[in-house]
């Protein structure tokens, strides 16, 4: 029992070093306790300090008792002095064990934090980057699209003038044709005139035609 704690102990210790000092193995480091953090990993871990702390209890507990017992004796025997010393190292072997993988989930758990911090600082230096080179190339269609609306506005402008030439065109076309409405009912008056006098002549041709038929039968008899 205490040859394996001292062997957890000092891998914990080695491991606190690794993760500590930067060399190649951080890296592995980190990456085996990913994988101790996924899946089932965490479940064994959590057994093993609930079980590992059971037994710090009962340690202690047992520590107690003999110090109860040779507080009842008024002595303290050989074997009480053995059990005591044994049950000590023990119990502060597992404390600093217990101590050590906590200090060692929360160094993990901060590199891990600091390492997301760091790809999401890259990412947005990146970001900032591609922004600043579309805003560059933002300038130039900006030049650009100012030019064509430049274009545009020109455009516009000679469709402008060829409206208002237009405009002028059926404007003089239209007085054209008052003009030669007027023009037309003048004619019109006219030929109603003349209609009205070639009437009138036929009328007074015909009456002298009365006339002179009725002059012809007066002489005749």
């Amino acid at each position: 029992m205490i040859n394996l704690l001292f062997s957890l102990l000092f891998a914990e210790a080695a491991l606190i070093v690794l993760l500590l000092v930067k060399t190649p193995l951080r890296k592995l480091a980190i990456m085996g306790l990913d994988r101790v953090k996924r899946g089932r990993g965490p479940v064994m871990v959590k057994t093993i300090s609930a079980t590992v702390f059971i037994v710090f209890v009962s340690t202690v507990y047992s520590i107690v008792n003999i110090q109860k017992r040779s507080n009842e004796a008024g002595a303290v025997t050989t074997t009480d002095e053995i059990l005591m010393g044994r049950h000590l190292l023990e119990a502060s072997l597992m404390g600093y064990c217990l101590f050590l993988a906590l200090v060692i989930d929360r160094l993990h758990h901060y590199m891990r934090e600091l390492r997301m911090t760091r790809k999401s600082m890259e990412a947005a230096k990146k970001q900032n980057r591609d922004k600043s080179e579309s805003g560059k190339g933002g300038g130039l269609d900006e030049k650009a699209f100012e030019e064509e609306v430049s274009s545009l506005r020109a455009k516009v402008k000679q469709l402008e003038s060829e409206a208002e030439t237009r405009d002028k065109e059926a404007k003089t076309a239209e007085a054209n044709a008052m003009a030669l409405r007027k023009q037309s009912e003048g004619f019109l008056l006219e030929y109603d005139r003349l209609l009205e006098d070639n009437q009138n002549l036929r009328n007074q041709l015909q009456s002298l035609d009365r006339r002179l038929s009725h002059s012809d039968s007066k002489k005749n008899t």
